[in-house]
């Protein structure tokens, strides 16, 4: 596959789809408490898969692990920041006597 054709499938499906599916992921890990280890764990079966489909459905090199490490990065980076947007929204919303937010990804004691 050319570079050229190659960044429309990695924006398309993994950045659009894959991201989509990590980004509900660390949400739903965040809503449920969970460490944020346990998604990276999500996010690599999500890398294995869209390597899958990038090769079934476009022609990608399927054991390309420069390609692999670039769509795993990219899909555990969105599942990150949606598990660490989730953690404050948890901790300012449920303990609010506490904490207060301070900026998007942080919190900080009253």
């Amino acid at each position: 596959m050319t570079v050229i054709a190659d960044w429309p499938v990695f924006v398309g499906l993994t950045v659009g789809i894959f991201g989509a599916a990590a980004w509900l992921t660390g949400a739903a890990l965040a809503a449920t408490w969970r460490p944020y280890r346990q998604l990276l764990g999500y996010a690599l079966l999500l890398a294995l898969f869209d390597r899958f489909l990038s090769w079934g459905l476009f022609g990608a090199p399927l054991t390309s692990g420069a390609d692999f490490l670039r769509d795993f990065a990219a899909i555990a980076a969105i599942g990150l920041l949606a598990w660490r947007l989730g953690q404050v929204r948890r901790m300012v919303g449920q303990y609010p006597w506490l904490y207060e937010k301070a900026g998007p990804l942080n919190w900080r004691q009253r």
